[in-house]
């Protein structure tokens, strides 16, 4: 309940929902607003998929002892609750009570205002009968803009006829004038009366139809409100009968406690320790290409998920329990408590990046300026996008957050103390379940940020020294402009990692599309393990109509070059009709065998968990059942900062990254002029100097075709674009073609000699 808010009728925070007598009491998280109490399995839900209502207008609320609340309206729908603590439930009384009180005030005021209105039946209108309505409104306003010209055409004639009236000096004329003067005053009145009697039919004629629109709309509403709860009730009762035809196919009895709403639960986090649940395995663990890419890379036209008939076939069956064997137990419960809470670098807080205990360290910013509000019509510019490239079309700043993609590249490394566990295992199959952790964990900055990065200019870098705190540094620089490629290298204490970064993107009308491509690397310096894998797809959806909200899904093969070891994780695409928790991902190590060591189970945006296996067997459907030993967090997400929505949902790392630093590369992403203007807030010419940058990109790579085409013309060799920091090599443990790091940014940095930097930026 500390996460709960509390303000007057409304409020929010977690209660215990009794759910049926095989799981008890489920942890859910539940929002009172406008008179209705609403539930969810956690807070990310509140955005797509409610689970449960109840109105409060006409409800009874009941304490039963000093946590339990049971709400009830009338038999219909019934809440057993439980708080965490008696002030607490005290707290969520207070707030039911005020909440039912407003909720049988606007009741009344309904009730009343349907008495005041016409005593017969709301009808719904047909088509014809809405033509008439607005056909007669249209006329209203039709009369209304003649009368209006006729005032001011006869007010203009009255306005010229008095000054002719006062330059007369001949009292012939002065009579002939004050006679014109009378007669346009007449019309002029004339005109005034019937412009007041118009508005005055305009007026009751709107308010005669105003109230019959008022109960045709709340009638709509009604209507939205039955269908939603219509189609949520047939999704429990699909997945019901779909538990029911398992079960006994199977032969298993089915439970008359069974609740529907039992299909669309998880089990509470203290549980976790003695449960059974899925995970997904490699189809192939010898034969296959490395790092393949899945269907689910190349198109997603629907978000639905995969049936129990295609994934059947690539899952265990895993039981992780409290306790294993007794030689097992004692030494792996040892070694999980010292293990479980992941330690940082020397020096360095574990609750914050930018948190500093020494002097002599540079003090970060702790916060940017506040996003402006300025609005942006979507549609008018989206609609000529449909089905290009979208790193082809110039994109105003409205759609970015103040950040190069230099930079949101270098934010995988805000969890880098995971790397620093890794690096301490002496077991090769753990350091994998380590990596893998650590690769989920890069997409938690993802779950929010809806903003695109800007686009970095060719040749354009970015440094990031975070040694003395975090215990990292690392380069990014822009190496390819068509198509757009960039290139990072990070070296730790005691690993390395580097990746060639570029993408597909494509705009779909309700969703867009981002297909990484290239491979990322990663090296421990003691062992000499070497790591590989690819990046899942991640989809935007709601582009159009709607709040913008992000799925990362698809599946990702990590190999230890080394030894052979892999691990095969799973990111679950979200559907509202999957039993399963939103931007879930499993996962299972395996050795050069193919025989499973660890599993892994968790979200994306929240933590991911790992158990080591102690005894795996096939069960008689022939799929692999896993037991495992205690389960231990490997990666748990920080929280943002407070406010973090008005500053563009950046986290503390986030913040710190485009603060103004001398001595960087003057083609650093910090440098660049219309980014910095956007963090500042001065949009418009963000967008002017962004046009500009742009333009003078083109024209280098217009004067560079220019030069390359003479040359060919000529029979000579055209030398291809360089990059400043990285040179292209065949990779010997890939076998492909990628930029790598040539060791000299740094040296260069010491001794400050930018000479062969490009002019980007002025």
């Amino acid at each position: 309940m500390s996460e709960a808010k509390h303000h007057q009728a409304n409020y929010k925070g977690w209660l215990y929902k009794w759910t049926n007598y095989l799981k008890g009491y489920q942890k859910r998280w539940f929002v009172l607003q406008n008179g209705l109490l609403s539930y969810y399995r956690n807070q990310a839900e509140m955005a797509h998929t409610c689970r449960g209502t109840i109105n409060l207008a006409n409800a009874s609320i009941q304490t039963e002892d000093s946590t339990t609340i049971v709400i009830s309206n009338g038999g219909a729908q019934t809440f057993h609750l439980k708080a965490a603590s008696e002030v607490d439930r005290q707290k969520w009384i207070m707030a039911l009570e005020l909440a039912k009180t407003e909720a049988k005030k606007m009741a009344d005021a309904v009730i009343v205002l349907d008495s005041e209105s016409d005593e017969e039946e709301v009808q719904q209108p047909d088509k014809a009968e809405l033509n008439i309505m607005l056909h007669n409104l249209s006329v209203k306003l039709q009369d209304l803009n003649t009368c209006n010209d006729l005032i001011a055409k006869h007010g203009h004639a009255l306005t010229k006829t008095l000054s002719e009236l006062e330059a007369t000096h001949n009292p012939a004329d002065a009579a002939s004038n004050m006679k014109s003067v009378q007669e346009r005053a007449t019309l002029f009145r004339i005109t005034v009366n019937a412009m007041i009697n118009a508005c005055s039919e305009f007026n009751q004629l709107s308010q005669t139809q105003g109230k019959r629109w008022q109960k045709m709309i709340q009638h709509e509403q009604e209507q939205k409100l039955k269908l939603e709860e219509m189609v949520e009730q047939l999704a429990k009762n699909v997945v019901s009968l779909e538990k029911k035809a398992r079960m006994s196919i199977s032969g298993i009895p089915i439970r008359e406690t069974d609740s529907e709403d039992d299909e669309f639960v998880d089990a509470p986090e203290h549980q976790l320790e003695d449960r059974e649940l899925m995970v997904a395995l490699p189809p192939h663990t010898s034969s296959e290409m490395m790092h393949r890419r899945t269907d689910s890379m190349e198109s997603y036209p629907d978000m639905s998920s995969e049936s129990d008939s295609e994934s059947s076939a690539n899952e265990a069956r895993v039981y992780m329990t409290k306790t294993s064997p007794k030689k097992y137990s004692q030494r792996e419960h040892q070694r999980t408590s010292s293990q479980d809470k992941i330690r940082l670098p020397k020096s360095t807080s574990s609750d914050s990046h930018g948190s500093d205990t020494s002097l002599t360290r540079r003090k970060r910013r702790r916060r940017i300026p506040d996003k402006p509000n300025i609005s942006l019509n979507l549609w008018s510019f989206m609609k000529n996008a449909i089905g290009k490239e979208l790193s082809k079309i110039p994109m105003p700043v409205n759609f970015n957050e103040p950040l190069s993609m230099l930079q949101r590249i270098m934010e995988e490394m805000e969890y880098s103390e995971i790397l620093d566990q890794a690096s301490k295992c002496a077991d090769s199959a753990e350091q994998m379940a380590w990596v893998a952790a650590f690769t989920v964990s890069a997409y938690a900055t993802t779950l929010f940020r809806v903003g695109k990065p800007f686009n970095p200019l060719l040749g354009e870098t970015f440094e990031f020294d975070r040694m003395e705190d975090l215990g990292w540094k690392g380069i990014s620089e822009q190496v390819s402009h068509h198509p757009p490629m960039l290139a990072m290298h990070i070296d730790g204490r005691d690993w390395s990692t580097w990746q060639e970064f570029t993408m597909t993107t494509k705009f779909r009308g309700r969703y867009l599309q981002i297909i990484p491509m290239g491979i990322a690397h990663l090296v421990f310096h003691k062992t000499g393990h070497h790591y590989t894998w690819r990046k899942v797809t991640t989809t935007v959806n709601n582009i159009i109509v709607g709040k913008l909200w992000v799925d990362n899904h698809g599946e990702m093969d990590i190999t230890n070059h080394t030894n052979g070891d892999k691990c095969h994780l799973k990111y679950s695409a979200y559907s509202y009709f999957s039993r399963e928790n939103p931007r879930k991902v499993t996962g299972v190590v395996t050795d050069v065998q193919g025989n499973a060591k660890w599993v892994l189970t968790g979200t994306w945006d929240q933590k991911m968990e790992a158990a080591q296996i102690i005894h795996a067997e096939e069960s008689n459907k022939g799929k692999p059942v896993f037991e495992t030993g205690p389960h231990k967090t490997m990666w748990k997400v920080r929280p943002p900062p407070p406010g973090s929505e008005r500053i563009y949902f950046f986290n503390q790392l986030t913040i710190e990254m485009n603060e103004p630093e001398e001595g960087v590369a003057p083609t650093d992403s910090r440098n660049r002029p219309d980014q910095r203007l956007m963090e500042e807030g001065q949009w418009d010419e963000a967008n002017r100097v962004k046009v500009r940058l742009e333009e003078k990109q083109r024209e280098v790579r217009k004067q560079r075709e220019a030069e390359a085409e003479k040359a060919r013309a000529e029979g000579l060799d055209y030398p291809p674009y360089k990059p400043t920091w990285f040179q292209k090599e065949r990779d010997v443990t890939t076998g492909a073609l990628m930029h790598v790091y040539n060791k000299q940014y740094w040296d260069c940095k010491d001794r400050q000699d930018w000479h062969m930097c490009p002019d980007i930026f002025l």
